[in-house]
């Protein structure tokens, strides 16, 4: 079983009819648990599927809460004081490139 495969299996368990572009979440967890600490990378993919389901996102609005998420990530260990992170950031799309390779890097983290 691939990846694609365990997220149709696991929206169907859920009772989810949605999109999910995994290297997309792949790439915020990697960069949490880089730059925060390794527990905060289901943390923040977790946060950042409540606040898309809450807000009734379509893919840009994903885009565009997970590139939020990864420039607070990235700038995470910014001295006290410093200009607060720009979340105005181009989000490459990537939604037609396989990422199951990814979760092996994901899990060497």
């Amino acid at each position: 079983m691939n990846l694609h495969d365990w997220i149709d299996e696991l929206c169907d368990a859920l009772d989810l009819d949605a999109e999910v572009d995994e290297g997309l979440v792949l790439d915020l967890a990697r960069v949490a648990a880089h730059n925060v600490t390794r527990p905060a990378a289901p943390i923040s993919t977790f946060l950042l599927g409540l606040a898309a389901g809450r807000q009734g996102a379509d893919p840009e609005k994903v885009e565009e809460l997970a590139a939020r998420a990864r420039v607070l990530a990235e700038s995470w260990d910014r001295p006290r004081g410093a200009d607060e992170p720009k979340v105005d950031v181009e989000v490459p799309d990537d939604s037609a490139v396989d990422h199951t390779a990814d979760v092996r890097d994901l899990e060497d983290a």
